[in-house]
């Protein structure tokens, strides 16, 4: 919950200080507002599902079984933008999904909860990713689009965490205070928070640029370093199935890359009078 709240406080305050271009931007209609409220509302599901995940399982299978979200931005491209991946480059899926079924039957701490709950943000983030590029336009920028993706974000979550949540929050914050210190507990939830927000910021830049899937993709070069990392930080340990699985699916991502970046370049091949054949 933190991480959109402390967003939208980073919003407001630059803001505030005259850097709209860095923040909202501008106003917007109620046409604009209901474009974007579907991905700020994945957004924050997804978010969601994902920490739900992260407690069940070890942190290295929610990021290995995420590595599928290009897969659902993908068929979400086609439903809804309609934008066509190449044939060969959507096969180049499925190492992905093999490798992801590998590590998660190896995986030590696999449970279905864990299991689940990393796929429902696979679709949610899919969403986000597909509703979020459309709700992008040359008077609206994709940071102004997060911004107010996390504005609205917030006002999403904040009923369920008081709800859900409310009564264990002073009990858990208290706990916590006692164990690291007030400023260590205060200041650990700030820096999450906002370095939460400003990777999620440049995430939505990179998805002004490039398609839905690619920015799927792109997203697995960050999990590559987390599982590692994970590895090494939190003392995990894989399995020699759940290792073979990992690289599986890390090698499909690359030969995703690949065949999407030829196809990228490929120069149409001319038709009559010196224009580019079409379909």
């Amino acid at each position: 919950m933190q991480w959109v709240v402390v967003g939208t406080a980073y919003c407001a305050l630059v803001y505030l200080i005259g850097a709209k271009q860095l923040s909202f931007g501008r106003g917007i209609s109620k046409e604009e507002f209901g474009k974007i409220f579907g991905p700020a509302t994945m957004h924050a599901i997804g978010h969601i599902a994902a920490n739900i995940s992260f407690a069940a399982v070890a942190i290295s299978l929610t990021h290995t079984v995420k590595t599928l979200e290009p897969a659902f931005n993908v068929i979400l491209s086609r439903l809804i933008l309609g934008e066509a991946t190449p044939l060969p480059v959507m096969l180049s899926l499925l190492p992905i999904m093999v490798g992801v079924g590998l590590a998660s039957a190896g995986e030590l701490s696999f449970n279905w909860t864990g299991f689940i709950s990393a796929m429902l943000s696979n679709l949610t983030f899919g969403f986000r990713a597909v509703w979020g590029k459309a709700a992008m336009t040359k008077t609206l920028s994709s940071t102004a689009v997060y911004a107010y993706t996390t504005l609205i974000s917030m006002i999403v979550c904040l009923p369920f965490a008081i709800g859900m949540e409310g009564p264990q929050l002073q009990a858990g914050a208290a706990a916590a205070i006692a164990k690291v210190g007030e400023a260590r507990f205060y200041g650990d939830l700030f820096m999450v928070g906002l370095l939460y927000h400003l990777y999620n910021q440049f995430a939505f830049n990179t998805l002004q640029r490039v398609s839905p899937v690619s920015h799927g993709v792109c997203n697995v070069v960050k999990r590559i370093v987390i599982i590692f990392s994970s590895v090494l930080f939190f003392n995990q340990v894989l399995t020699q199935q759940a290792m073979v699985g990992t690289v599986i699916a890390l090698a499909g991502t690359w030969l995703y890359t690949d065949l999407s970046s030829k196809h990228k370049h490929k120069k149409p091949e001319a038709g009559g009078g010196g224009k580019p054949a079409t379909a």
